[in-house]
C-alpha cells in the first residue's frame, strides 16, 4: 500500500522561508507526476506546484501565486519530494499536501502559518 509522509511546515514570518518534504513508500516519485496542493481556510484545494515523471522530462509547473518564490524538487535516490518556500506571505497560510492525483495518494497534510 502506498504511503506519503510529509515533514516540515510550521510558523514563519512574512518574508521568511520554510521547506516541506514528502517521503513515499510503495510508490516512486520518478514514475508519476506529483503535486503540492494547499488548502487555505474556507477555500478549495489549490495546486501549488507539480513535477512530472522522468518519462515526461520532469516538467515543472507552478501556480502564478507562487512563481518565483516556491521551488519544487525531487530526490529520486531517496524517493522524496521537496517544496522550498521563500518570501512567504500571510496568504500562503494553508495546509499543504503532497499528492499523486491520478492514484489519489495524499500525504497527511502540513500546517504552514505565515504571521508576524
Amino acid at each position: 500500500e502506498a504511503q506519503m509522509v510529509e515533514s516540515g511546515g510550521g510558523l514563519a514570518q512574512p518574508g521568511g522561508s520554510l521547506r516541506l518534504s514528502c517521503a513515499a513508500s510503495g510508490f516512486r516519485f520518478r514514475d508519476w507526476t506529483t503535486n503540492w496542493v494547499r488548502q487555505r481556510a474556507g477555500k478549495g484545494p489549490e495546486g501549488v506546484a507539480s513535477i512530472g515523471s522522468v518519462d515526461r522530462s520532469s516538467r515543472i509547473k507552478y501556480a502564478d501565486s507562487v512563481k518565483g518564490r516556491f521551488t519544487v524538487s525531487r530526490d529520486i535516490g531517496k524517493n522524496t519530494l521537496q517544496l522550498q518556500m521563500n518570501n512567504l506571505q500571510p496568504e500562503d497560510t494553508a495546509v499543504y499536501y503532497c499528492a499523486q492525483i491520478s492514484h489519489d495518494f495524499w500525504g497527511q497534510g502540513l500546517h504552514v502559518t505565515v504571521s508576524s
